[in-house]
Protein backbone atom coordinates (compact mmCIF):
# COMPACT_ATOMS: atom_id res chain seq x y z
CA UNK A 1 0.00 0.00 0.00
CA UNK A 2 1.49 3.33 -1.17
CA UNK A 3 1.45 6.78 0.00
CA UNK A 4 -1.47 7.50 -2.67
CA UNK A 5 -3.54 4.01 -2.01
CA UNK A 6 -4.00 5.94 2.11
CA UNK A 7 -4.75 9.13 1.05
CA UNK A 8 -7.27 7.99 -0.80
CA UNK A 9 -8.90 5.87 1.92
CA UNK A 10 -8.55 8.56 4.49
CA UNK A 11 -10.76 11.01 1.92
CA UNK A 12 -13.24 8.46 1.50
CA UNK A 13 -16.68 8.83 3.26
CA UNK A 14 -16.89 5.28 3.96
CA UNK A 15 -13.88 4.60 5.48
CA UNK A 16 -15.21 7.44 8.47
CA UNK A 17 -18.58 6.06 8.16
CA UNK A 18 -17.21 2.91 8.77
CA UNK A 19 -15.24 4.41 11.84
CA UNK A 20 -17.82 6.17 13.38
CA UNK A 21 -20.01 2.42 13.28
CA UNK A 22 -16.81 0.45 14.51
CA UNK A 23 -16.62 3.39 17.45
CA UNK A 24 -20.74 2.87 18.21
CA UNK A 25 -20.74 -0.36 18.13
CA UNK A 26 -17.82 -0.80 20.64
CA UNK A 27 -19.02 1.49 23.12
CA UNK A 28 -22.17 0.41 22.96
CA UNK A 29 -20.78 -3.12 23.64
CA UNK A 30 -18.83 -1.98 26.83
CA UNK A 31 -21.49 -0.06 28.13
CA UNK A 32 -21.46 3.50 27.37
CA UNK A 33 -23.91 5.68 27.91
CA UNK A 34 -25.81 6.93 24.54
CA UNK A 35 -24.47 10.48 25.04
CA UNK A 36 -20.69 9.24 25.33
CA UNK A 37 -21.79 7.17 22.10
CA UNK A 38 -23.33 9.99 20.25
CA UNK A 39 -20.92 12.75 21.26
CA UNK A 40 -18.10 10.24 20.02
CA UNK A 41 -19.58 9.32 16.54
CA UNK A 42 -19.99 13.34 16.13
CA UNK A 43 -16.08 13.92 16.89
CA UNK A 44 -15.39 10.99 14.42
CA UNK A 45 -17.55 12.36 11.62
CA UNK A 46 -16.70 15.78 12.30
CA UNK A 47 -12.99 14.82 11.99
CA UNK A 48 -13.58 12.87 8.96
CA UNK A 49 -15.45 15.52 7.31
CA UNK A 50 -12.36 17.80 7.89
CA UNK A 51 -9.54 15.27 6.68
CA UNK A 52 -11.57 14.65 3.48
CA UNK A 53 -12.03 17.88 2.58
CA UNK A 54 -8.34 18.80 3.62
CA UNK A 55 -7.17 15.87 1.21
CA UNK A 56 -9.55 16.16 -1.66
CA UNK A 57 -8.12 20.44 -1.52
CA UNK A 58 -4.63 19.24 -1.23
CA UNK A 59 -4.83 16.79 -4.37
CA UNK A 60 -6.85 19.12 -6.24
CA UNK A 61 -4.19 22.05 -5.62
CA UNK A 62 -1.38 20.07 -6.35
CA UNK A 63 -3.13 18.94 -9.65
CA UNK A 64 -3.30 22.12 -10.43
CA UNK A 65 0.15 23.53 -9.53
CA UNK A 66 1.53 20.50 -11.90
CA UNK A 67 -0.27 20.98 -15.11
CA UNK A 68 -2.26 17.48 -14.21
CA UNK A 69 -6.56 18.18 -14.69
CA UNK A 70 -7.55 21.36 -13.69
CA UNK A 71 -9.61 20.72 -11.05
CA UNK A 72 -12.52 23.66 -11.03
CA UNK A 73 -13.40 25.65 -7.70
Amino acid sequence: MNRNDILRKLSSRKFWALLAALATSVLTASGAGDNTVLHVTGVIGAVGACVAYMLAEGISDAARGTGGDKAED
